[in-house]
């Protein structure tokens, strides 16, 4: 049997946009990393985006820490299990890894970056890339790319689910973290860009490697 399978978990109507996209992603954690390596306090650019005093009041507060508490452990740990297991009921086992590895990947990356990067808030605790959003916003990627593979939807479409699952799923989990004063917007940026750079990555290597094991392959 020819053509990709429509359980592929990177869908062929979007892997046109997302693998220059990914590229361009990881160009930008580059330079952006560069630009702030070592360094310990917000750049013109923070500056101009993050409040003179970091902190939400209430009820900003208790959004900013809801959307905090997805990030970690336990709620990460609790949205993972929920799309896994949507994704099996589906019977859509490449997004259950998808879901994952895609997730775990970009998490394991930013926590590398920031030894790599250097940058530091907050008397020394490394920030950039934020964890939290590249967590959050790989997560969105993974179940809008099982979403845009379930109803088979066109390039555009289908781009325009992906990306505005990841564009909303990291500006939330950015603010938060801005918000909250864990995070520089940079430290943000970096971690939505992240997770643009390597789930797309994984989604093509969970398909070739169950490509190469089909029968006939």
């Amino acid at each position: 049997m020819s053509g990709r399978p429509v359980d592929a978990a990177l869908p062929t109507a979007v892997r046109v946009w997302l693998g220059p996209g990914a590229v361009l992603a990881a160009l930008v954690v580059a330079a952006v990393g560069i630009r702030y390596a070592d360094r310990d306090r917000p750049g013109a650019v923070d500056s101009w985006l993050r409040p003179s005093e970091p902190g939400a009041r209430s009820p900003w507060r208790h959004a900013a820490l809801a959307a905090d508490f997805l990030g970690e452990p336990v709620g990460a740990a609790a949205l993972v299990l929920a799309a896994v297991t949507g994704c099996l009921l589906l019977r859509r086992p490449r997004a259950a890894v998808l879901v994952v590895a895609g997730a775990g990947l970009a998490v394991a990356t930013t926590r590398l970056l920031k030894h790599v990067v250097g940058r530091t808030i907050h008397g020394g605790n490394l920030s950039y890339p934020s964890g939290h959003t590249a967590f959050l916003t790989a997560l969105a990627l993974s179940v809008a790319l099982l979403v845009a593979g379930r109803f088979g939807l066109g390039g555009a479409v289908a781009t325009l689910l992906v990306l505005g699952a990841a564009l909303i799923a990291g500006a939330a989990m950015g603010w938060a973290q801005v918000a909250l004063g864990a995070h520089y917007p940079t430290d943000a940026l970096g971690g939505w860009c992240t997770a643009l750079a390597v789930t797309p990555a994984a989604g093509w290597l969970i398909d070739r490697t169950a490509d190469a094991r089909r029968p006939g392959r």
